[in-house]
């Protein structure tokens, strides 16, 4: 589901009426080094290898598109966890990755920015990890051509 937000709620032990407290935490991004200000960019968030970095048929997903920007990119809260971002710069709008012979033609980034070599990096050299305090990942963008 689009947009979905997935709550950990924990009850606090040992104290009569005290309300649930929520763990869910702010996650923000930046895309940096994007070398237009042309069509949008794509996020996925993912909470599993198995779906990374195509979070398509991720039940857990936090899939969104935003006007291409240098600002900080709000993606909602995210329960505690271990997820990893894959980011698209669509300069096209056509609501995917162009590629020519396997090579993106348009740029691609990942959370803590693991050195791309040949194909997408795997979900641990992209993993965070929500823990207790809003995270923001810093994300550059890399163009092939």
């Amino acid at each position: 589901m689009i947009g979905r937000v997935v709550f950990a709620v924990v009850a606090m032990a040992g104290l009569a009426g005290a309300a649930p407290v929520d763990l869910a935490q702010p996650i923000s991004m930046t895309a940096e080094g994007l070398r237009s200000a042309k069509g949008r960019i794509l996020i996925c968030v993912a909470r599993s290898a198995d779906y990374f970095p195509d979070c398509s048929k991720d039940p857990d997903k936090r899939h969104l598109i935003v006007a291409t920007t240098g600002n900080a990119i709000p993606l909602g809260n995210l329960a505690p966890g271990d997820y990893a971002i894959a980011i698209i710069h669509d300069e096209n709008g056509n609501g995917k990755l162009d590629t020519f012979a396997g090579i993106p033609r348009e740029g691609v980034g990942f959370s803590r920015n693991p050195v791309l070599r040949f194909g997408a990096p795997s979900f641990r050299s992209a993993e965070f990890v929500v823990s207790g305090a809003p995270v923001r990942q810093a994300i550059r963008l890399k163009y092939f051509l």
